[in-house]
């Protein structure tokens, strides 16, 4: 057994399917599955279920997935060491954040390569968690209330979020109370659940009218006045058709955060990088 085979079951246990894990290795499906069925094969076991969610490992396959996955962490943190040792200011940074931070900050991101222009910078636009350990990305820039402990990085600053609507449908609604307006809900993985206190003070039982999972297009949707949302501030105010709406008393706020992992702290590329960014979103933030 070697780690090439062993690279299809971790695949295909994280994904479910065939097709996922084939994404993920970058082969075609029919792939994945003969090497899948050499490897019940050669081992005299079989190794996936097919359920009607997806393919679901065995005990067996659960255990090889496991071995697989210390595997690729031994592997990943070696390689992450190693250009953590990078001395030159000069190659590939990989940076993820959401659509809304490079819209309303993208001169921090340009005056870093005018700076620095060795670096190959790289803006990974997802609403959805990146996995450092995988190398996916070098740094993430996050709305978090505490990063996870896994991460080390720089704590940005406070977005404070308020109510917006469109003045549309503020003029349609007649009334300032968020109760009263349709609501959009956000379906992404980190999707504003430190937000939840102070809706349920200000906004329970509202009607929920759609959701989404991008951000951008959610509040697309708000601009257009199909219903209202927590937007941060220095976003929606760039929105001359937005205006705020409810209480002003204790706007809720998320701290944004600027990670990366222990191992690429002292990688100058990040290190120049927070602190670059920092700096410059600080002075935008107040």
């Amino acid at each position: 057994m070697n780690w090439d085979d062993l690279r299809f079951v971790l695949a295909t246990a994280r994904a479910g399917t065939l097709t996922g894990a084939a994404r993920e290795v970058g082969v075609v499906r029919t792939t994945v599955g003969r090497r899948i069925r050499a490897l019940e094969e050669e081992l005299g076991v079989r190794l996936f279920d097919e359920t009607p969610n997806g393919l679901a490992p065995t005990g067996a396959g659960d255990e090889l997935a496991r071995a697989a996955e210390c595997i690729e962490e031994e592997v990943l943190g070696v390689s992450s060491r190693i250009v953590g040792r990078d001395a030159e200011l000069k190659g590939d940074l990989r940076v993820s954040t959401v659509d809304f931070v490079y819209e309303c900050f993208g001169d921090a991101f340009a005056s870093f390569i005018a700076a620095y222009p060795g670096v190959d910078l790289s803006v990974l636009s997802t609403d959805e968690e990146v996995s450092l350990r995988r190398r996916e990305a070098d740094v993430a820039v996050r709305m978090k209330d505490a990063p996870p402990e896994s991460l080390v990085g720089r704590r940005i600053g406070e977005v404070a979020f308020g109510i917006y609507a469109s003045r549309a449908l503020v003029a349609r609604v007649g009334s300032d109370a968020p109760s009263a307006y349709p609501w959009l809900r956000f379906d992404a993985r980190d999707d504003g659940r430190g937000l939840e206190p102070w809706y349920e003070r200000h906004a329970r039982g509202a009607t929920v009218v759609m959701g989404f999972d991008a951000y951008a297009v959610m509040r697309h949707a708000v601009v257009s006045g199909l219903g209202v949302h927590f937007l941060p501030r220095f976003d929606a105010e760039r929105f001359e058709a937005l205006v705020r709406i409810g209480p002003d008393g204790d706007p809720p706020t998320r701290s944004l955060w600027a990670l990366t992992l222990p191992e690429l702290r002292n990688n100058r590329r990040v290190r120049l990088f927070l602190r670059h960014l920092t700096d410059a979103i600080r002075d935008q933030l107040g």
